[in-house]
């Protein structure tokens, strides 16, 4: 008996969801469809994949091994059908970004992208780290925008180094001991990050050498513009990047920035994409480009901030 690609899917919609009734869902098939297809791959593997659990399932070894050949495989499977349909940077291109460089980027990026291929397909996801990474891997994205190392097993192309500026009221900025402030000497309480799952929050909390349980203003804030605005309410001081400073210092009330002492910290911006994807004809380009409109928002910085 062999192995059908149908069978691989339902059993990564099952270890996804945890749930044969909800990977049914996801694969829009009945549950004893799903179950049927997950015992004949068991029984082709000569191995029994998951245990059957009052609340849901649980992988066996077997199973968490046939997990990740299944994504390798899945994976493969997508690249090939992407490769055929995209000639060059011609076709659909599934691209996934951040939520702190998204809105952003993009509006500066677009034209011109269009300008190069108006007849591309740009398929944009906005998502945190993890969740993108684990798409990327899953072949269900072509690349990702990230600020954080790509895996071993992917190919990175350096975008930009987006610094960080310290955002809050005036009065809270008039403050500060030194007009340069150095993050290591900021008062932990002071500061507003966003919720956990975002790597700005736990990039910001890195540079100022702290940690998730230090006692702060913590709002549980999911993006970047809400942490502006409170800020520029006089509730703490945020991190801002330079990417986003023009935009948010524009739309948010009352909120000022300044930067800080040297080395000021900063971010590493990077397009990712696996290593088995062929990167002809569009990687390089589209990291150029990306790269180029992410410059001219960061040298917009100094002029947002008054200095």
């Amino acid at each position: 008996m062999g192995i059908s690609l149908r069978q691989l899917r339902y059993f990564l919609a099952l270890v996804e969801t945890g749930h044969f009734g909800h990977a049914a869902d996801r694969v829009h098939v009945t549950q004893p469809a799903l179950s049927m297809q997950i015992r004949e791959l068991e029984a082709a593997l000569g191995a029994v994949l998951v245990e059957r659990m009052p609340r849901g399932i649980a992988l066996t070894p077997a199973g968490r091994e046939a997990e990740q050949r299944a994504r390798r495989i899945i994976a493969e499977i997508t690249e090939l059908s992407a490769t055929a349909r995209r000639g060059g940077l011609a076709g659909r291109l599934n691209l996934g970004i951040i939520p702190t460089v998204a809105p952003y980027l993009l509006p500066a990026a677009l034209p011109d992208l269009r300008a190069a291929d108006i007849t591309r397909d740009l398929r944009l996801h906005e998502a945190p780290t993890d969740r993108l990474l684990g798409e990327l891997a899953g072949g269900r994205l072509d690349a990702v925008v990230i600020a954080t190392p790509a895996p071993d097993d992917a190919v990175e192309a350096p975008l930009l180094c987006d610094r960080f500026l310290l955002a809050g009221s005036p009065a809270r900025l008039a403050g500060l001991a030194d007009p340069l402030p150095r993050p290591d000497g900021l008062d932990p309480d002071q500061l507003l990050l966003l919720d956990e799952g975002h790597c700005l929050g736990d990039q910001a909390l890195a540079v100022c050498g702290l940690s998730r349980g230090v006692s702060r203003l913590d709002l549980g804030a999911a993006s970047l513009s809400t942490l502006c605005r409170l800020a520029g309410q006089g509730m703490g001081l945020t991190f801002l990047p330079e990417l986003a400073a023009a935009q948010e210092l524009a739309a948010a009330p009352g909120l000022a920035a300044r930067r800080f002492a040297t080395p000021q910290p900063a971010r590493e911006l990077r397009l990712v994409r696996r290593a088995s994807t062929d990167p002809a004809g569009w990687f390089d380009d589209l990291a150029a480009r990306l790269a180029s409109a992410g410059q001219r928002l960061c040298d917009g910085a100094d002029a947002a901030i008054g200095g």
